[in-house]
């Protein structure tokens, strides 16, 4: 026999009430739902995902999100539960420890200097409202015009998870760019150390010059007459590594102001982190998340004509 109990919850206005329940059996969170609310499956998605679901007193929308006898339950009967909109950001996926977020670009991964648009920020924001009592901790960065998949904490201890072992964690990450001109091989290695000189201008070596070794892998999904389009898979993660290697190869990312050659089909740095694999630094299960091309990267082969090459 389930425990139940309608009450307003603690610091929510008086209009939003809750059905408080106790889990007896373990479950994962979608089948609970389904099989002691008696609504229809799609209203349950809907207030899991529109943040109507407190699991110990924490927002949850993990669908499979693994529950014990014991844990407290929390229904909101509220039709307007929070729900997080942001023009530079999409949040992709969230657990009790986690934020995979989706970046547009023009928006910074954290603040700097006296800049105040960052997607930290936005993430603080989203958390204080819906009364997580925690911050966001980024644990890598893209650059502010590049877009894609980001990983943020939800406390200091997931977000030293992932430093200490980044590479074993992670274990798939691409980007796909544009580049400027037409690409020899269809695909290959870049390897070389990368180093910084004091304006923080990101040189390459064939050599050890006290950098960081970097290897890049490519592989090319279309070309048109004056473009390509690329697939890269980072094997290591170096400040502009992709941005870098690129021009090594003679074929710099299109809208790069800092390593380009002033080709700028689209008006903005063509790279996007699209896909992103790593095991949960706490439950140790797979996460694997992708995203569309751009399509304003795509329509520049679409138009001509070609097919894309299908990312293997």
């Amino acid at each position: 026999m389930q425990n139940k109990r309608s009450h307003n919850a603690v610091g929510q206005k008086p209009a939003q009430r809750f059905d408080s329940y106790t889990v007896e059996e373990p479950a994962q969170l979608l089948d609970w739902l389904l099989s002691h609310l008696h609504e229809s499956r799609t209203k349950v998605k809907a207030t899991l995902s529109g943040h109507g679901i407190k699991v110990n007193n924490k927002i949850v929308t993990q669908f499979d999100f693994p529950l014990q006898p014991g844990m407290k339950i929390s229904v909101s009967k509220s039709k307007q539960n929070v729900e997080f909109k942001n023009r530079y950001v999409h949040i992709v996926y969230e657990d009790r420890y986690l934020l995979i977020v989706d970046k547009k670009p023009g928006i910074l991964s954290m603040a700097a200097g006296h800049s105040t648009l960052n997607v930290k920020t936005v993430l603080d924001d989203y958390l204080r409202q819906t009364r997580q009592h925690c911050t966001a901790h980024i644990v890598h960065r893209l650059d502010r015009d590049t877009s894609g998949l980001m990983v943020y904490a939800k406390d200091k201890e997931t977000e030293l998870l992932f430093e200490s072992d980044w590479h074993n964690i992670v274990y798939d990450r691409r980007y796909v760019a544009v580049l400027s001109g037409v690409m020899e091989q269809d695909e290959g290695t870049v390897e070389s150390w990368l180093k910084d000189n004091r304006a923080y201008f990101t040189y390459s070596s064939n050599y050890d010059n006290g950098g960081k070794y970097a290897v890049t892998h490519y592989h090319v999904l279309a070309r048109t007459d004056t473009h390509s389009l690329v697939e890269f898979k980072l094997e290591t993660g170096r400040k502009n590594q992709i941005r870098v290697h690129a021009a090594d190869l003679g074929h710099p990312v299109c809208g790069d102001v800092k390593y380009g050659n002033g080709d700028d089909p689209i008006g903005r740095l063509c790279l996007h982190a699209f896909r992103l694999c790593f095991y949960h630094p706490v439950t140790h299960k797979p996460m694997e998340f992708e995203t569309e091309i751009p399509r304003s990267f795509t329509s520049l082969f679409s138009e001509s004509g070609q097919l894309l090459t299908p990312i293997s």
